[in-house]
């Protein structure tokens, strides 16, 4: 039997998804019963080129009721400037606030959804979902993309990532290894 390493601590099963949050923090967009809303999200997970994602929100949240019934949304990652803007947008209901207005953010139509993109993020994703078969035990929705965006000439093109905590991780140095990508050198 292989050593314990000393370094090594127990850790809070129930914590464990703070080392396992993988991509940036999203906003999404949805329109339902004439009413545009924004959610801050950051429990998501990439499934495939497509693009396809893994969306998770349960049913307390605003957005959900507008996701199962319009069965669409745009997914958007926002720049690092807009971190405290997003986790202001997590921390209340669309039931009461235009979160657009409140935090001057400002609504562009898409081309395939009725959600509207969100003129100031990095990257929008046109999605429907497609496949809802995680939803009544995980909360899970999986997402098609339709239609994409984004801004060619950012202010800022960093984003950020939650750690779960409380605690953010905004992109920094940004390393070229196309060199590398030998399988794909002919792609780039």
């Amino acid at each position: 039997m292989p050593k314990k390493n000393p370094q090594q601590r127990k850790f809070p099963l129930d914590r464990a998804f703070t080392f396992l949050e993988s991509g940036p923090v999203l906003l999404i967009s949805t329109h339902h019963r004439g009413k545009s809303n924004l959610m801050t999200v950051s429990c998501h997970a990439s499934m495939g080129f497509e693009p396809t994602l893994g969306l998770c929100l349960g049913p307390w949240n605003f957005s959900y009721t507008a996701l199962v019934e319009s069965g669409e949304c745009v997914v958007a990652v926002p720049p690092a400037r807009l971190l405290e803007q997003v986790v202001d947008i997590g921390n209340c209901s669309g039931e009461t606030v235009d979160k657009f207005t409140e935090f001057g953010l400002h609504p562009q139509a898409a081309l395939e959804v009725k959600a509207p993109l969100v003129a100031e993020c990095l990257y929008t994703l046109e999605c429907r979902v497609v496949n809802r078969m995680l939803v009544k035990d995980y909360n899970f929705f999986v997402l098609q993309g339709v239609a994409a965006w984004h801004d060619p000439a950012p202010v800022d093109v960093r984003s950020f990532h939650a750690v779960g905590d409380g605690t953010f991780i905004i992109d920094g140095e940004k390393i070229n290894l196309r060199h590398k990508m030998t399988k794909w050198q002919n792609c780039i």
